[in-house]
């Protein structure tokens, strides 16, 4: 059973409500950029899958909003990306250089096509058009985190396809990309992926995979990993943040939204924690200066809206603070 995080009641605010593409709002992603903005990316639609139709002929589409008061007020939507197919469950970071890569992929049945898109100036614009990724020809892949940029400049991009995990790596900013590897190749288990691939303090690479939240190493900057062993937990769209205290931060979906904390880097975990009583989740988290976590995730339903919430992390738990 998923444990409180405190005494009080969750809270949270409601970043958007309607962004314009037909009330539902789900799939949020958020970075803290060089200049101290949280810049959120997120999925516009009719509904859980948004495809083209007489109401709506460019179905979902990419859509941001930025804060520049630690997620207390923010911008009011505008469109990112909205091209003739349903663009859907976009990631958003900041190279060392100051780009931000957008990566997102558009759906039609059993097809989904991976994609990314850059900009030079914190977001304000972006690239004309989305540039297409075909890591393996004729293979479909899907991705539902943000693009990792390494110590030696080289940037992956977690992905899933077919039941598996992989990522694929850029050597030239994100012109190119390539190098296809595979996460738990051989595993038993039937991961629907989704990874979020984070760097740990000790220089390794670590990931989870859906559902089973089977977790998995790499010493050698993504190149080879270790083979995926259950958390003894399961959960959807996992995501990960190292906190200046040396916690290891896994938020997920399941039960509700819900968090698990680690002391040794995934040896262990503690929790869950309710972070909210919410379905649809897909959390994305940052630490602020402070070191408050700030969290992002969505309700699911009829006009889905995107929330947020501020809390405290510690070995025992998590506690919900004022913004």
């Amino acid at each position: 059973m998923a444990r409180p995080s405190a005494e009080a009641e969750p809270h949270h605010i409601r970043i958007t409500d309607d962004a314009g593409a037909g009330g539902y709002e789900a799939f949020p992603d958020v970075t803290q950029l060089r200049n101290g903005d949280l810049f959120c990316v997120f999925y516009a639609g009719y509904g859980h899958v948004s495809p083209v139709s007489e109401s709506w002929p460019k179905g979902g589409r990419i859509c941001w909003t930025r804060s520049r008061d630690n997620g207390r007020t923010w911008s009011d939507p505008r469109v990112l990306v909205d091209t003739e197919l349903d663009d859907r469950d976009p990631s958003v970071m900041q190279t060392s250089d100051g780009t931000l890569i957008c990566n997102f992929f558009t759906y039609v049945p059993g097809e989904p096509a991976l994609h990314i898109i850059r900009s030079h100036d914190n977001g304000e614009t972006w690239e004309p058009k989305p540039q297409p990724l075909h890591p393996e020809p004729d293979t479909a892949f899907a991705c539902s985190a943000p693009v990792l940029e390494l110590p030696n400049g080289e940037l992956i991009l977690p992905l899933y396809f077919e039941h598996k995990a992989g990522l694929v790596r850029s050597t030239d900013g994100g012109t190119t990309w390539g190098d296809l590897r595979v996460i738990g190749a051989e595993s038993d288990h039937n991961h629907d992926a989704e990874p979020h691939i984070i760097r740990l303090p000790d220089g390794r690479l670590f990931t989870t995979l859906r559902p089973c939240m089977c977790q998995s190493y790499s010493s050698d900057d993504g190149h080879t990993w270790t083979p995926p062993e259950p958390t003894g937990f399961e959960g959807h769209a996992p995501y990960h943040v190292v906190t200046r205290d040396g916690l290891l931060l896994c938020a997920h979906r399941l039960p509700d939204t819900a968090l698990h904390i680690s002391t040794d880097w995934g040896a262990t975990w503690e929790g869950p924690f309710v972070i909210d009583n919410v379905i649809g989740s897909y959390p994305s988290m940052v630490e602020l200066p402070d070191g408050t976590i700030f969290c992002v995730y969505y309700e699911e339903g009829a006009g889905s809206s995107i929330r947020a919430t501020w809390f405290r992390a510690r070995p025992e738990g998590i506690d919900f603070v004022e913004p």
